[in-house]
């Protein structure tokens, strides 16, 4: 009996990303049915779906309590998700990248601070080029970047919303040598790139004119990207493991496991992948 999937998405990529459109042929090959839908309507009845498979809902961080709460209406119903609704609350709060540096994990060095203590961590810092970014957030959204302790930087924090924010030293090697993504599916790597920003920026993404490139890892940088997944604690049906090279240490930076670009393009027999790693939990 073929079964139906949702492909949950934001509603301002209703029928997705153009580069995720090839996953839902994929999808069909695998006798699985695929439907479109936007997870932000009312009018959606999860519970008639096999599956909800969250894609491109990039706009949760931004509807952070409605997203919560419609994971655990899809608890609720009894509808699995892919990823696992506990892992995604895990992942959705940067916070957890702490946990995985005690669980072994080398991670960018970084601190949670909140309000007054924001100011705290940063006066600890003067001097330093530093970078400042929610815990909960996506597409650089309320990130700066600036001298500790300089006036421009003063002024940057003084704009910010009321957030709990993740304090880390800027990593000059993002600019020199590019950050990785390693993409793997169901625990299997599948291919990875190298983002690199625009001249004098430092924000990879192609919003602000980041450029990409598929590129093979060396050993070292494969192997410490599948420890730091290892070290979540559950194999992800899809993940993106995003890190930068310092003093050839590979330092993670992110894991993401809710709605992350999968380079679709760079990797086309990436979809293939994905969609056998969907029909497998089903």
């Amino acid at each position: 009996m073929t079964k139906r999937i949702a492909l949950a998405t934001s509603a301002a990529l209703a029928e997705l990303h153009p580069d995720d459109r090839p996953l839902l042929d994929a999808l069909r090959a695998h006798d699985l049915e695929p439907v479109v839908e936007v997870w932000t309507d009312p009018s959606v009845d999860w519970s008639v779906y096999d599956a909800v498979l969250l894609r491109t809902v990039w706009d949760y961080f931004q509807l952070y309590a409605e997203f919560t709460e419609w994971l655990g209406q899809l608890d609720k119903a009894g509808v699995p998700v892919l990823n696992d609704t506990g892992l995604v609350r895990w992942n959705s709060d940067k916070q957890y990248l702490l946990e995985l540096r005690e669980r072994g994990v080398s991670i960018v060095p970084s601190q949670v601070a909140a309000g007054a203590c924001l100011r705290e961590v940063v006066a600890g810092l003067t001097g330093t080029q530093i970078v400042v970014k929610p815990t909960v957030s996506g597409n650089a959204l309320h990130t700066v970047r600036g001298v500790a302790g300089s006036p421009e930087l003063e002024q940057a924090l003084a704009e910010l919303p009321d957030l709990v924010y993740l304090v880390q030293p800027f990593v000059p090697e993002i600019q020199s040598e590019g950050e990785w993504s390693l993409l793997f599916f169901d625990g299997e790597f599948s291919h990875a790139v190298v983002k690199r920003p625009a001249d004098g920026d430092y924000r990879v993404q192609e919003f602000y004119g980041g450029r990409t490139s598929l590129t093979e890892p060396p050993a070292a940088v494969l192997e410490s990207a599948r420890a730091a997944l290892e070290a979540a604690g559950q194999t992800p049906v899809y993940a993106r493991v995003d890190g930068v090279v310092v003093n050839d240490r590979f330092l993670l930076m992110e894991i993401e496991l809710i709605e992350p670009y999968l380079f679709f393009p760079q990797s086309p027999a990436a979809v293939g992948k994905l969609a056998a790693a969907v029909a497998g939990r089903l």
